[in-house]
């Protein structure tokens, strides 16, 4: 099964073709490594083997957190605790990335802060959550260069490689999003190259601060399939502009739709976006959404929508679900 293949990413050779993707476990204890956090990621490289494993996502900052339960990478004391993580997916056979995320608009609110955006639009997918503030050129650049910290400290952590969280709509996919970026400055929504500066100056950084050796994914909500909002096409554009950039991971999902998309219950129901994604790209791309079974991934995989395959909620209940399947 061409799932079972070997494949590189940037300079890391990963064992096959099998990536369990993010997934917000609730187990840690406000932010932190715990136990049970530990046993879950050692499980599942343990006895499904994939040959990468994305963290949940990590806020970078308290201003960014997306809730009480979100795992924490904000500042030096993380990186100790976080190690114990590496530590223990690497004993059990298996490579992890970290995920960076600010979650901008969806951000719990701190007492007496404003939340943050790209513009003054309420979250599209917590519609209940205060109306936030446009984010000033020195506050991005600021977010730009606290991206650029954590990805420093997550390789001193044992990380091997970075993923930006861009998508869901998470703070730098609100300002990707026609949908949330109503801006009239040069992040604003009129060119791509706008909408994507903050993202694309994000990697920059976090290039700056990891060096060209470590492997830089970006996990891009490429289309909302909302009305007025990103589209595949986008995708294809922005994507080519990541490689550009020399991000060396695509990992595409759901913008302002979140990780499904509406009806749509097939594996793999990103496929056609990514397909798209691949023929214009050389790096590889990662597909997830829908997918229960491995002969589900290796179909994929062969009829060229996708590098590697995400096998998501399945593994979430079962750490087992590899072995079995």
């Amino acid at each position: 099964m061409m799932i079972h293949d070997s494949v590189r990413v940037g300079g890391l050779s990963l064992k096959n073709r099998l990536v369990m993707p993010p997934m917000q476990t609730d187990l840690t204890g406000r932010g932190h490594v715990t136990e049970e956090l530990l046993q879950y990621y050692a499980d599942r490289a343990r006895y499904s083997a994939p040959g990468l494993i994305i963290s949940e996502h990590c806020c970078i900052s308290e201003q960014g957190r997306a809730d009480g339960k979100q795992l924490s990478f904000t500042d030096e004391a993380c990186v100790r605790e976080h190690r114990r993580l590496t530590d223990a997916v690497h004993a059990a056979g298996s490579r992890i990335f970290i995920q960076l995320n600010h979650a901008g608009n969806a951000a719990e609110p701190l007492h007496g802060e404003a939340l943050v955006s790209a513009s003054d639009v309420r979250s599209l997918r917590k519609p209940d959550t205060p109306v936030p503030r446009p984010l000033t050129k020195e506050e991005i650049a600021d977010l730009e260069r606290q991206f650029a910290a954590a990805a420093k400290r997550a390789v001193a952590a044992g990380y091997d490689g970075v993923e930006i969280h861009s998508a869901h709509g998470y703070l730098l996919n609100q300002f990707y999003s026609p949908l949330t970026n109503r801006r009239s400055d040069e992040y604003g929504p009129d060119r791509m190259e706008n909408r994507l500066r903050f993202l694309l100056e994000t990697v920059a950084a976090v290039r700056e601060a990891i060096g060209p050796e470590v492997p830089l994914a970006v996990r891009l909500g490429g289309a909302d399939y909302m009305e007025g909002g990103s589209t595949e096409e986008d995708a294809v554009e922005a994507c080519r502009m990541l490689e550009k950039a020399g991000v060396d991971l695509l990992d595409l999902s759901g913008g302002m739709c979140g990780f499904v998309r509406k009806g749509h219950r097939e594996a793999g129901y990103f496929g056609s976006m990514t397909e798209k994604i691949r023929a214009a790209v050389s790096v590889p791309v990662v597909l997830t959404g829908g997918v229960t079974k491995l002969a589900e991934a290796d179909a994929l995989l062969r009829s060229g929508k996708a590098d590697l395959v995400g096998v998501g909620r399945a593994l979430f209940r079962d750490a087992r679900w590899g072995e079995n399947a």
